[in-house]
C-alpha cells in the first residue's frame, strides 16, 4: 500500500472520529495523574507511542490504554530516543530552520518504533529515517492540509457555539467549554490517527 496525501487525510478523518472516545478517556486520565511520579511517564509513553501503533494494526484502543505497565518497561529507551530527536532537530533548526522540520519529519517514526518494535533508540532512528525517505513532502502536505483544515472546522464549532451560548451565562460558558474541549480532542483523535496511518503503512 502506497503512502498518499489523500489517505492521510482520509483515514486520520475515519479513525479520528472512530476513536475519539477512548483517546479523549486516555488524555483526560492522562492529565489527572500527570502529577504522580513514575506512573507519569508510562502515561506519557503510553499516549505518546502507545495508541497510535495499535490504531496502526486496526486494534480497539482501551480508555486505560496509557495505564499498561509495559509503557514503563521502555522508559531508558523512550527518554533516550526523544534526547537525540530533541538534539538533532535543534542542530536542524540552527541552520535556517527548514533542516529541522526535515529532521523531524525523517524521525517522528522513532519513538514509535522505540516502543512498538522495542528497537534500540540509534536503530530506531535510522530505521524511521530509511522509512520516510522520498515521503517527506507527502506526509508534511498529508499532515498540514488535515490539521489545518481540523482547527478551522473546530474554530469555527467554537465560535458558533460562543455567539449562541454566550449570553446564558454560566449555562452557556459550559456548553462553550464542553465544545472546546471536544473540539481539542478531535483535533488531537484525527492527528494521532492520520500518524497511525502514516506508520501502519511504511512499517510492515
Amino acid at each position: 500500500m502506497e503512502l498518499t496525501i489523500g489517505g492521510i487525510i482520509t483515514n486520520g478523518i475515519q479513525r479520528g472520529i472512530q476513536n475519539l472516545i477512548p483517546i479523549l478517556i486516555n488524555a483526560v486520565l492522562w492529565i489527572i495523574t500527570i502529577w504522580i511520579p513514575y506512573l507519569n511517564v508510562g502515561t506519557t509513553i503510553g499516549m505518546l507511542t502507545g495508541v497510535v501503533p495499535k490504531m496502526a494494526k486496526g486494534e480497539s484502543v482501551s480508555p486505560t490504554e496509557i495505564f499498561n505497565p509495559v509503557y514503563r518497561k521502555r522508559m531508558g529507551e523512550f527518554f533516550l530516543v526523544m534526547g537525540f530527536m530533541f538534539a538533532g532537530i535543534m542542530v536542524g533548526l540552527l541552520f535556517f530552520i527548514i533542516p529541522g522540520y526535515v529532521i523531524f519529519i525523517a524521525w517522528m517514526l522513532a519513538p514509535l518504533l522505540v516502543v512498538d518494535k522495542e528497537m534500540n533508540p540509534i536503530d530506531a532512528i535510522s530505521t524511521s529515517n530509511a522509512l520516510t525517505y522520498g515521503k517527506k513532502w507527502t506526509i508534511f502536505f498529508g499532515m498540514g492540509i488535515l490539521i489545518f483544515v481540523t482547527e478551522i472546522v473546530v474554530f469555527v464549532a467554537i465560535y458558533i457555539t460562543g455567539s449562541i451560548f454566550d449570553s446564558l451565562g454560566n449555562f452557556g460558558s459550559i456548553i462553550i467549554l464542553i465544545v472546546s474541549i471536544g473540539g481539542f480532542a478531535l483535533l488531537m483523535s484525527i492527528a494521532m490517527s492520520a500518524l497511525s496511518y502514516i506508520y501502519g503503512t511504511l512499517v510492515r
